[in-house]
């Protein structure tokens, strides 16, 4: 950048129309994976505050310096939000050159952390999860589920969606974008029904302070695959042992957690030795398998600079004066 550039600004809507698809999401998350194990992206554990009472507000923040760029994310979220008419999750990310520091961009953070989530998961299950996955199940049907099953329409051969979830609101918007992409949309009366048989699984379930589990992975086919976006909170603790496999988004992040996402024993590795092939993919048809995680920092850069570098070539976004 020049002395003087002014910061671009996007939006929601100019997020969302600048194209980012699956594809490219995993790819540059895999890719600012491979910097960290290179030594060339650096990615810190996020911190988090929770009151206790169904409000959550943590930061992220990860460098590279290929591509040289830098990003802090600030999220507020409260379970009770759509009470207000207000989305669960609110969040604002900077975007800074990585060689000087200065910031380039801000953008909306909400959709930044729908789609690096749904971009991790599917990271993980690219590498995780049957190539002929046809039948997806979704607990919880708010923003995360949405932008799940789209990354997971584009990467796998779908042909049903299962949605369970509290109310039936943004279960029916899910369906109906189910049939948007010409899928067979089921609206599950339970969880169990939702899980039993699908291929692949979602949880996204919104904290509410001291939320009873109510999953049992035993549930889960043989083969299945679950992105487990809600640091496992609805699952029952002991019963993840009847998941053959698990992995985490960071291992050196949750040695700095108070409490693990899972018993540690149970952990077969991360994210990153996925990737690099520290650790092996799917390794049978009948294996289940399972990646639960926090939400990693590069995923957001990795998110962030693409949206940048979009709206730089098609002219997106307001410049502000600095």
């Amino acid at each position: 950048m020049k002395p003087g550039d002014p910061l671009l600004y996007l939006s929601r809507a100019d997020l969302e129309g600048l194209g980012i698809g699956a594809a490219d999401a995993v790819a540059a998350i895999e890719g600012l994976i491979k910097g960290r194990q290179a030594g060339t992206v650096w990615n810190t554990p996020k911190s988090a505050i929770a009151p206790g009472d169904g409000r959550y507000f943590m930061n992220t923040l990860s460098v590279a310096d290929e591509p040289p760029y830098g990003a802090v994310k600030a999220l507020g979220l409260n379970a009770a939000n759509h009470t207000l008419g207000l989305d669960t999750i609110a969040a604002l990310v900077v975007l800074h050159d990585s060689r000087t520091g200065w910031p380039l961009a801000v953008m909306e953070g909400a959709w930044v952390t729908a789609v690096r989530t749904a971009g991790l998961s599917a990271v993980a299950a690219t590498h995780l999860a049957r190539k002929d996955a046809a039948r997806i199940a979704f607990i919880g049907c708010g923003v995360q589920a949405r932008g799940h099953l789209d990354a997971f329409a584009e990467l796998f051969p779908l042909i049903e969606v299962r949605a369970f979830g509290r109310g039936t609101q943004n279960r029916d918007r899910l369906l109906a974008i189910a049939a948007e992409k010409g899928l067979k949309g089921v609206a599950s009366e339970t969880a169990r029904a939702a899980i039993e048989g699908a291929d692949i699984v979602v949880t996204s379930v919104p904290a509410h302070g001291h939320l009873e589990p109510f999953l049992d992975a035993a549930w889960l086919a043989p083969g299945a695959f679950a992105a487990i976006t809600d640091l496992a909170e609805p699952w029952i603790a002991a019963d993840m042992t009847a998941i053959d496999r698990i992995v985490v988004d960071d291992l050196e992040q949750e040695r700095t957690m108070p409490e693990p996402l899972v018993e540690p024993a149970l952990v077969a590795g991360d994210i990153t030795q996925l990737v690099t092939g520290a650790i092996p993919g799917r390794r049978d048809a009948g294996e289940t398998t399972a990646f639960i995680f926090r939400g990693l920092a590069l995923g957001d850069l990795a998110l962030a600079y693409l949206a940048y570098e979009a709206a730089l070539a098609k002219g997106a976004g307001i410049k502000l004066e600095r």
